[in-house]
């Protein structure tokens, strides 16, 4: 593996690592959520940058994490960082709401961007 290679490697071992973190997930319980797709161990492997995650084994864990898309835990989207757990609840609620609910919570948006 090239000293490049290795370098993205690692920044997707990071990347998951700090992920994992975030949502308080133990690697026990990010395995669970992948269906058995992976294991503990082998996610433990991708986080130190041990094997390079690949595409399925991302999309499982995109998956796991929701509102993480595989591309950027792949790092092949630097864009925005993935929604927070409270941005996560906040975009699901707003999903799952009527149309009455969504636009009270447009117009509360607006409200409290205006003032600050």
């Amino acid at each position: 593996m090239t000293k490049d290679e290795q370098a993205l490697t690692q920044a997707i071992g990071q990347r998951l690592r700090a992920l994992r973190h975030e949502r308080q997930l133990s690697l026990q319980q990010l395995a669970d959520l992948t269906d058995g797709v992976l294991s503990k161990s082998r996610i433990s492997n991708y986080e130190q940058g041990i094997r390079r995650l690949g595409v399925e084994p991302a999309q499982a864990l995109s998956k796991a994490l929701t509102g993480v898309s595989a591309a950027y835990l792949l790092c092949l989207d630097d864009g925005e960082r993935p929604p927070s757990n409270d941005e996560w609840e906040l975009l699901q609620a707003f999903r799952n709401t009527d149309d009455r609910g969504r636009q009270t919570m447009l117009t509360i948006a607006s409200q409290q961007s205006g003032s600050a």
